[in-house]
């Protein structure tokens, strides 16, 4: 197993975990949160490129709620196919692993205790991460390749079709509903994919490429509206969004980044972060 011990920098002030609450002792050291990054503004800027990027096609960023394991996918040089990896703070230093046997896009869930992998899971164990399980019948035969869940356990996904497909599935009274469509202000466009829905299902976030959008694939966010029904798509704007391909936008577990992929085509990408007051600004005052 390869591994890296990644140096730290000065860093932030006082984290607030948005949905959990943990003491100064749960957290990575003060000049260390975030890989010891300095913090963006309003506008992107590569996150880690000395650590991450490197050449490779680095995406699908998640953050445990903590903030102490960074989860994410590379491919390119010594990685051929997709690669499941990890960045945890430990001993008071940045250590990088694989995480076999299954790839898949992560998503940790808001309690920590769920790694999904697309139609596929892991439970949290004291080693680490229990065998890989399915989601089960209702998502066997589905195409499945991101999945992100709400604190209530509503699962948000997207499906590996010609024009893609976002769909939920709700826990009531213990049972799991069959999967749905989402609005078809979402599901619209040449391509729809890669959401990321917000702990209290406030707001949702994906990509999509459309006519009015800035070249390949945007960057778009939707707010949930007093009536309960989904907002217009919002596209997230020119400082997100260039004629490259943006893709897996996710708010970090403390509410305060919007991390997200820009490609360049074949192995080539890079993991942006920016402030998330980018996101906030944008809803519309209903």
């Amino acid at each position: 197993m390869k591994r890296t011990c990644i140096s730290t920098f000065l860093l932030l002030s006082t984290l607030t975990m948005s949905g959990n609450c943990y003491s100064k002792n749960d957290l990575p050291a003060f000049k260390d949160i975030y890989l010891g990054q300095k913090p963006p503004g309003l506008t992107p800027e590569p996150f880690a490129p000395d650590m991450l990027d490197k050449g490779f096609r680095s995406a699908a960023v998640s953050f445990s709620p903590d903030l102490k394991e960074l989860y994410f996918r590379r491919r390119g040089g010594e990685y051929k196919k997709n690669t499941l990896c990890v960045i945890k703070y430990k001993n008071n230093q940045w250590i990088e692993s694989v995480v076999p046997p299954r790839a898949g896009q992560p998503f940790v869930s808001v309690d920590g205790n769920t790694l999904h992998l697309g139609n596929m899971y892991r439970e949290r164990v004291s080693s680490g991460w229990g065998e890989v399980k399915s989601l089960g019948v209702l998502f066997k035969d589905l195409p499945i390749m991101r999945l992100t869940s709400s604190a209530t356990g509503t699962h948000y996904f997207d499906e590996a079709t010609e024009v893609g497909n976002i769909r939920y599935s709700k826990v009531t009274n213990g049972k799991r509903s069959a999967p749905k469509s989402v609005s078809k202000a979402i599901n619209a466009g040449k391509w729809t994919a890669h959401p990321f829905i917000a702990p209290d299902e406030s707001y949702i976030i994906w990509d999509s490429e459309r006519k009015e959008g800035q070249g390949d694939s945007d960057l778009y966010v939707s707010f949930r509206q007093q009536n309960g029904a989904w907002g217009p798509a919002i596209n997230l704007g020119n400082k997100v969004n260039t004629q490259h391909q943006e893709q897996y936008g996710s708010i970090t577990p403390d509410g305060k980044y919007f991390f997200f992929n820009r490609s360049y085509g074949g192995d080539n990408a890079d993991i942006y972060w920016v402030d998330a007051g980018l996101i906030k600004a944008l809803k519309p005052k209903f």
